[in-house]
């Protein structure tokens, strides 16, 4: 059976890394989402959402829980890549529905994919 679990080795939350990665990687926007990646010895990835743009808590974790189950559910589309420190940072103005998020997040997923093949 196969593995879907997020478990914490995947999970970006070092400072000096977060920093790191937005200091020196580079951006891509594909609405919803504004992606940062930089090249890592492992691959960490993290989700967040602007409080600017949504007020409640509520909303903000709603909208990771479903680009962490998006990404959890899919991220073998993304093959056996170089290890990246990856940000998926949510830009929409309203909550999406998980169907669009997915959609959304395995097109990336691609573009990914075929920019680590280029390079």
């Amino acid at each position: 059976m196969e593995d879907l679990s997020f478990p914490k080795s995947l999970r970006l939350t070092g400072k000096k890394e977060i920093d790191l990665l937005f200091k020196d990687g580079s951006s891509r926007l594909s609405y919803p989402f504004r992606i940062l990646k930089l090249k890592s010895e492992t691959p960490k990835i993290m989700f967040t959402v602007p409080s600017r743009t949504f007020r409640k808590a509520t909303d903000r974790n709603r909208i990771r829980r479903l680009m962490r189950e998006a990404w959890r559910l899919n991220r073998k589309m993304v093959g056996n890549t170089q290890p990246m420190l990856i940000a998926y940072i949510y830009t929409a103005k309203e909550i999406l529905p998980y169907k669009t998020i997915a959609d959304k997040m395995v097109q990336s997923f691609r573009h990914l994919r075929e920019k680590n093949e280029e390079s």
